[in-house]
Parts: structure tokens; C-alpha cells; sequence
């Protein structure tokens, strides 16, 4: 995969991650342009949290995330469908345990 190249006049594309309660995990909000991790916070946190529905906020720059491609989902995921113990129907329910 290719990074793309920024925009010489454009600030840093940052991933921002919110918590809506304590104990929940964090959930991808969208994304914000800032030049610095303060700035990211900053504006994350006015352009995602306007109503307080997050307890906690997660700013990332976008360069440091690597993702696979829909296009490898066959050959990526392949090999975790090799092994049936991965899945609920290798298991054995025992007697007197119900099943939903």
C-alpha cells in the first residue's frame, strides 16, 4: 500500500476515537486536521463532543494506522478460518446447559 502525500498547506489528518460512558470501549467519531496532538484534542473534542456524550477522547494521527484492504479480505482472513476451534460449533454444549 501507497501513503498518500499531504497537502504541503494542509495540517495533519488525525483519527479521533470517543468512550460515551466509562468501561465502554472507544468508537470511531471521524477525523479532524490539526497541526499538533494538542490541537487535535482541542478540536475533536469541540467538533465531537458538543453535548458531552463522551467521557473520554482518543486523537491519532491518521499516518500511524495501518489497515488491510477490502480487496486481501479472502487471503488475509483465510488462515483464522483454518482452525475450527475458533468457531462455536467445534465446542460440545454440555448436559444440562441451554442453548440460545
Amino acid at each position: 500500500m501507497t501513503e498518500p502525500t499531504p497537502d504541503p498547506g494542509q495540517w495533519p489528518l488525525w483519527e479521533v476515537f470517543t468512550q460515551p460512558k466509562p468501561g465502554a470501549p472507544h468508537e470511531h467519531a471521524g477525523s479532524v486536521h490539526a497541526p499538533d496532538a494538542e490541537l487535535a484534542l482541542q478540536n475533536a473534542r469541540d467538533v465531537y463532543t458538543r453535548r458531552g456524550e463522551a467521557v473520554s477522547i482518543w486523537v491519532v494521527p491518521s499516518a500511524a494506522i495501518t489497515a488491510s484492504s477490502p480487496s486481501d479480505a479472502g487471503p488475509f482472513f483465510e488462515p483464522g478460518n483454518d482452525t475450527p476451534y475458533r468457531h462455536p460449533q467445534f465446542y460440545k454444549v454440555p448436559r444440562g446447559v441451554r442453548v440460545f
